[in-house]
């Protein structure tokens, strides 16, 4: 089954003491050592994010590794991306991102890893990417719409309760009709697709939510958190 899990925020770089949803990721390739290649081109593969990765997974039952286009680890990249169980990408700026992934041909090589059903997951800018389109501070020091790979249908916010101006500005955006109805997800939590369908939505905070935004306005998903019930 093809998968996708789109965090809003969260994970090994915003909660370094919270493994919930990394360990959720991990799960989904059903696989005792899952290899799990972390993709930081939104950071411009900025090395203090690599070396966050690796301290967490590296405690992790996995095999971790990281794929930088400004050090490539090897000229095969499809066949370093399609021997991976799951791709998660970093945030950062998804505008060049999604640049330099056409340039290298990783767009195409990672949709042919989600047709294989190698899990592909990210926060922020790595969630944005999959949608069709996204809203994004990509191009300075305001939120603008942005249209991305289209991997899933509809539109995409993360960090819906992290950042003050992504609520109404998405909503706006929807309303006027400059961006597809779509999905989004506080910090904190993660929309896990099979396929287009949303299978299931999960958190590592207990107030982290998501919602289903149109023209109409807003409407609150069911969420579960994954640590223990207070």
């Amino acid at each position: 089954m093809r998968q996708i899990i789109a965090m809003g925020g969260g994970g090994f770089s915003m909660e370094p003491d919270n493994p919930l949803l990394d360990q959720y990721i991990l799960q989904q390739a059903d696989k005792p050592q899952p290899k799990i290649c972390f993709i930081p081109t939104a950071s411009g593969d900025a090395d203090g994010y690599i070396e966050k990765f690796y301290d967490f997974f590296n405690q992790q039952p996995c095999i971790p590794s990281h794929l930088s286009l400004f050090k490539p680890p090897t000229r095969d990249l499809e066949r370093f991306v399609l021997e991976q169980d799951i791709i998660y990408v970093g945030g950062g700026n998804t505008k060049n991102l999604l640049v330099l992934w056409k340039e290298w041909g990783l767009d195409g090589i990672l949709k042919k890893a989600w047709e294989q059903e190698i899990v592909l997951a990210g926060l922020s800018a790595g969630s944005i990417c999959w949608y069709e389109e996204g809203v994004t501070d990509s191009y300075g020091d305001k939120l603008e719409p942005l249209q991305a790979l289209g991997f899933l249908k509809g539109s995409h916010c993360p960090h819906y309760d992290g950042e003050a101006e992504r609520r109404p500005v998405y909503r706006q955006f929807i309303e006027q009709g400059t961006l597809p109805e779509g999905i989004a997800a506080d910090d904190g939590a993660a929309i896990h697709y099979f396929g287009q369908d949303i299978k299931r939505i999960v958190s590592s905070r207990p107030a982290a939510k998501a919602y289903r935004v149109s023209k109409d306005g807003e409407e609150e998903l069911a969420v579960e958190y994954l640590g223990a019930k207070r």
